[in-house]
């Protein structure tokens, strides 16, 4: 059902002018209709922004309707009172209502040293494309060093596990390498999950503190690739900064696809777009 609203919305949005535009739309239908045809494995992340009760059911409409061709989705910036877990519920509720089951696990609230910054993550994902391995959980061992420390969950796909690593940086201006810097262990932690980075880093790819895992063959899916909205557009580029990623390792599943998804185009202007988030949603299709 999603894929035919894209095909829809296409053709009688008035900002979505230019034929590249369109065809950019139906590339990433391409790309998710052949995700699941050829049994590969999508994967989505987003920042909410605020993700909580201040989503209107329009605004959860729009996320589910962007995210709903995907596997997987991780998502960051979900508020830590229980609007941001009853705001997840709504958007499996969403995605369920499209034809496909979903399930869903929010992570427990992040244990920072500020409570003010304290944030959960959560994982959604197709039950009859995936299978959950146990339940998902917090890197408490860092708990001290990252404010929002990463959020893991283990999936399945056929006999081949992946445990995505989902992870929401401290703001630039607070030097996030900081905290990045102690994901170079986390390898050694669990040396027999095939660990896939995802998240907000709020650093550029080309920062020198990812080179630790660069030696270690991890590498970005995303090069020079900004995923952060303007406050306005400036000569149609409505996008400022390259922070969000995927981190693997090729030796242990292959790269078909990635890409970001510009739900913006579809939307009236970017003061609508940003009610549904200031970050645009990364997405990988590995093969496994």
């Amino acid at each position: 059902m999603n894929s035919w609203w894209l095909i829809a919305k296409t053709t009688d949005l008035s900002n979505l002018k230019t034929l590249k535009q369109r065809l950019l739309i139906l590339f990433f239908l391409v790309v998710n209709l052949s995700a699941i045809a050829q049994g590969r494995l999508s994967i989505v992340s987003w920042n909410l922004k605020d993700m909580g009760k201040s989503k209107s059911d329009a605004v959860i409409e729009i996320i589910a309707k962007t995210l709903s061709a995907y596997d997987i989705v991780a998502i960051q910036e979900i508020v830590a009172g229980p609007g941001g877990a009853q705001a997840v519920a709504r958007l499996a509720d969403e995605l369920n209502r499209k034809g496909t089951k979903w399930e869903y696990e929010v992570s427990e609230v992040t244990s920072g040293y500020s409570a003010y910054k304290a944030e959960r993550y959560a994982f959604l994902w197709k039950s009859a494309r995936v299978s959950r391995v146990g339940k998902g959980w917090l890197e408490r061992q860092y708990g001290s060093e990252i404010e929002r420390e990463p959020f893991y969950g283990r999936f399945r796909l056929g006999r081949q596990n992946l445990t995505l690593v989902n992870y929401h940086a401290i703001t630039k201006s607070q030097q996030p390498e900081r905290e990045v810097k102690y994901f170079k262990f986390l390898p050694a932690l669990y040396p027999d999950d095939q660990l896939v980075f995802c998240g907000d880093f709020n650093l550029p790819q080309s920062h020198s503190v990812f080179n630790p895992l660069r030696s270690m063959g991890y590498i970005p899916v995303l090069i020079r690739q900004k995923t952060t909205l303007r406050q306005r557009c400036l000569n149609e580029d409505c996008l400022a900064s390259e922070f969000d990623n995927f981190y693997f390792r090729p030796a242990g599943i292959r790269l078909k696809v990635a890409g970001v998804i510009h739900f913006y185009r579809l939307l009236p202007d970017l003061a609508q777009s940003r009610k549904v988030s200031d970050h645009i949603p990364i997405f990988a299709v590995y093969e496994l």
